[in-house]
């Protein structure tokens, strides 16, 4: 997303139906996945010390699903692209969710 947004917004399944490319908000949601990132590769090794930023990055991931999840009941989105959406952005956020409270709960 960072590197090559144009290569990442044709290669994602749904996003194309999103709205017209847009390499700047691209890049923006590239860097809110970086940062999460980060903090739950810092929590991977330091888990008492750094469940704070990965529940961050972690309710930004929650933030993004709620909106994809939100799109979908309101019309705006297909259910056919939710159950796309489904293991790359749904999941993926409440496991993150999981494992910070998981994180929190030992510290």
């Amino acid at each position: 997303m960072l590197i090559r947004p144009e290569i990442w917004y044709y290669a994602i399944p749904g996003v194309t139906g999103t709205g017209p490319l847009n390499l700047h908000f691209i890049r923006d949601i590239g860097c809110a996945y970086l940062v999460a990132a980060a903090g739950l590769l810092w929590m991977a090794n330091r888990p008492r010390e750094a469940w704070p930023a990965a529940l961050a990055g972690g309710a930004f991931l929650v933030l993004h699903a709620f909106v994809h999840l939100w799109d979908t009941i309101a019309g705006r989105e297909s259910s056919r692209q939710l159950l796309v959406d489904l293991p790359a952005v749904v999941l993926p956020a409440f496991l993150v969710l999981g494992l910070v409270l998981f994180a929190r709960r030992d510290a």
